[in-house]
């Protein structure tokens, strides 16, 4: 596995711990799961936009964490949706 990639396995695993949740991760599965809840994190240096949400949606996640930010429209369509946003550990929505 190369180095980008063990770091985001590694942040996964990080958040995941820290939410209390169990790592998952692997195509088409959430990183983590809590009970009920899916969730995605997002370890970007860019903001989290719109689509990631709609995916995320479609997909049944109902949480978001990430270590940038999200853009405006991604916090309407998270709201919208149900999705929790949380940006270092702060709830968004």
């Amino acid at each position: 596995m190369r180095k980008p990639q063990q770091r985001a396995r590694r942040y996964e695993k990080e958040q995941a711990k820290k939410h209390r949740g169990k790592a998952k991760g692997g195509p088409g599965q959430p990183d983590y799961t809590r009970g009920k809840v899916k969730a995605e994190v997002k370890n970007w240096q860019r903001p989290v936009h719109s689509g990631v949400v709609k995916k995320a949606k479609q997909n049944g996640v109902t949480e978001i964490v990430s270590s940038s930010r999200f853009t405006q429209p991604a916090i309407e369509e998270a709201k919208n949706a149900g999705i929790t946003l949380i940006l270092r550990g702060k709830r968004l929505t």
